[in-house]
């Protein structure tokens, strides 16, 4: 190799950039491996955690450190102190805490109402014709009770719309299907403030909602998909027009309230009682 070469070669591997190596705080690594093993299973939803003196003493940090994990894992809805209980227990993130982390990302993202009703047109009716096959009765109490909620309580906007949340909440609870329930949950998370926003602007929306429910919900007591689906794409229709009507089409969502989520990696053996 020539000189010029090696010399090339030289400044070549000189202008590297390597970033700096960093350790991460001792209750994050205490959380990554208890979060590994609620992950893979190991510790399953209900299992009661050890006592954080005796974690302490597994991890070989302090108990500060162990209390500090615990807390992490507990607003990502991983951990949860039962009453009575001075120990923590594994538990479920309701649909509800893990789409307030997505919501509020898709708001950060500038998304508009349009942009939630296109979402909301792809994924409701076949959640509705999905409802109609697998509905059961008392899932179908439990959407005839948010329609009734809707009927007799819309004049209070925060209610109406917490009211027809509701109702798409339990349609798509009725599809069994966890993916789908919790698909929807973050655009239902958006699709609140968007009516508040705009039902008040247009007169016809409440008496609209009223009929698309009870429509909805009768082809999902006979049990025909077609007919539910088909409401359901007018439904969510009506919700563009209204949005149109109100001048809101292209108004960014604004961001619901949020929980922080968290990481995983690492191992450590941890013995339960």
């Amino acid at each position: 190799m020539s000189v010029e070469a090696r010399l090339e070669r030289r400044d070549r591997s000189s202008s590297i950039e390597f970033a700096p190596i960093r350790s991460e705080p001792a209750y994050r690594q205490v959380a990554d491996q208890l979060r590994d093993r609620i992950l893979d299973r190991t510790l399953r939803d209900g299992d009661r955690l050890p006592p954080e003196t005796e974690l302490a003493h597994q991890f070989g940090v302090h108990r500060s450190t162990v209390r500090e994990a615990l807390r992490e894992l507990q607003s990502g809805g991983l951990l949860v102190r039962r009453p009575g209980s001075k120990r923590f227990a594994v538990t479920r993130p309701t649909p509800s805490l893990i789409a307030q982390g997505v919501s509020r990302a898709l708001a950060l993202h500038e998304v508009t109402y349009l942009d939630v009703w296109e979402a909301l047109t792809i994924l409701e009716p076949p959640i509705a014709e999905s409802a109609a096959h697998r509905r059961t009765r008392a899932s179908l109490e439990r959407i005839g009770a948010a329609a009734q909620r809707f009927a007799e309580d819309h004049a209070d906007t925060e209610l109406a719309a917490q009211h027809v949340a509701a109702f798409f909440r339990a349609i798509g609870e009725a599809t069994r299907n966890r993916v789908l329930i919790l698909a929807q949950e973050p655009l239902l998370q958006l699709l609140q403030p968007s009516l508040r926003a705009m039902i008040d602007r247009v007169p016809q929306a409440r008496a609209r909602i009223l009929t698309a429910q009870r429509r909805i919900r009768e082809a999902l007591e006979r049990g025909n998909a077609d007919e539910a689906r088909d409401w359901m794409s007018r439904h969510i229709r009506d919700f563009r027009r209204g949005h149109e009507l109100a001048g809101l089409a292209t108004t960014h969502c604004p961001s619901p309230a949020g929980v922080a989520p968290g990481p995983p990696e690492s191992r450590t053996r941890i013995r339960q009682r």
